[in-house]
């Protein structure tokens, strides 16, 4: 049966997927039961298995998605040292506009447009730095992470979240590192996870920041990182529905192993490579091959009289376009994300399968060839 879900978050569930995956979950029980804590304390311990996190960083559950994980991190984190924040997409952009006008620090703000990514190696390394790892709404990830120095004076923030368990992770490299999963393996939203280094470890309790720390950013008590946070003892009451179905996605995962996770998403992301190559009308919204994402994948319209067309109505006829094929439930949710630049987006990660992203371009050329003269 086709599968039509290509929204990038929350993200299709994994193949075979059914409610009968949940029928064990802890309804009606106490995240601080017995079984309550076990459940969220086996997805701790699964999730560091399956992504090889190092026996030294810490691995915790907390309220918010990626974006309460991401900005716990930098509450408890940024502060003492410069701050360089890379922007090429709207996340990264929201990350350096808390850093500016919430947490009042003056960042240097390394920025590129979509499709571009600002110059690594200019980065100053004397001084914390945040970034994504992959810009779920341009399309942009980084090309790897030599870039990071392992011998740096400050920390790595970063923000993995529609790149973890599909892209790998050089750990050494990362200090704070957070992800949802609600992205690559189709879990149900609303939780994030923070991951920590000893060198974050170390600032955290040797660093109080002057602001008001609100209390589901705070994994600091009495003085020491409150190491209960990362052994099943959540900041506050996370949903144990949405527990179990990361439980069942972790399983299904751990039958491929991380390395055909990666795989799988770049198995969906040949198959655009391959239909891009052979399209006269589109390309890839990210400039060069070695920055392109191969699970939030952007594209572009590069007809010249779309491209005369005012931005809100190349918006319009491209929504047109992804109206009919979610009516006929053949690509739901492909639109490009509200701040980027009008285009498709189909979310390529190691829940879709190859057969489906293929059904759906055919679908999406059709349909473009047949609007495109009424323009």
């Amino acid at each position: 049966m086709h599968n039509p879900n290509f929204s990038s978050g929350p993200c299709s569930k994994r193949p075979g997927w059914s409610f009968d995956g949940l029928k064990d979950a802890a309804l009606g029980r106490s995240h601080r039961s017995a079984l309550g804590k076990k459940k969220i304390k086996e997805a701790m311990e699964r999730s560091r298995r399956l992504l090889k996190v190092p026996d030294d960083y810490l691995l915790g559950i907390l309220p918010g998605s990626d974006t309460g994980a991401f900005e716990a991190a930098m509450w408890s984190l940024l502060g003492p040292k410069p701050v360089t924040v890379l922007v090429w997409e709207s996340f990264s952009e929201g990350w350096a506009k808390d850093v500016q006008q919430e947490l009042k620090l003056s960042p240097r703000i390394l920025r590129a447009d979509y499709g571009r990514i600002p110059d690594l190696h200019s980065v100053d390394w004397k001084g914390d730095v945040v970034f994504v790892a992959n810009g779920t709404t341009s399309g942009v990830r980084i090309p790897d992470w030599n870039w990071i120095p392992q011998e740096r004076e400050g920390l790595s923030l970063c923000d993995a979240t529609s790149a973890v368990f599909a892209m790998e992770v050089d750990w050494p490299k990362v200090d704070a590192l957070t992800y949802s999963w609600q992205k690559c393996l189709g879990g149900e939203a609303a939780h994030g996870i923070l991951v920590l280094s000893p060198r974050a470890l170390k600032r955290i309790e040797a660093y109080d920041p002057p602001w008001p720390m609100p209390k589901v950013f705070r994994v600091k008590k009495k003085g020491k990182v409150d190491t209960a946070i990362f052994e099943g003892d959540t900041i506050n009451t996370p949903s144990l529905l949405c527990v179990e179905d990361y439980l069942d996605a972790l399983k299904w995962a751990e039958g491929i192993g991380l390395e055909g996770l990666v795989r799988r998403s770049l198995d969906n992301f040949r198959v655009v490579e391959d239909w891009v190559a052979g399209t006269d009308w589109v390309e890839f919204l990210a400039e060069s091959p070695e920055i392109r994402s191969h699970t939030s994948v952007c594209l572009s319209v590069r007809n010249d009289r779309f491209r005369a067309l005012p931005k809100e109505k190349q918006s319009a006829f491209l929504k047109g376009i992804a109206e009919v094929l979610g009516k006929e439930n053949i690509a739901q949710d492909i639109n490009s994300y509200k701040d980027a630049p009008p285009g498709f987006r189909f979310w390529c990660g190691p829940t879709v399968e190859p057969s489906d992203v293929r059904t759906a371009l055919t679908a999406l050329d059709k349909v473009y060839r047949q609007r495109i003269n009424t323009l």
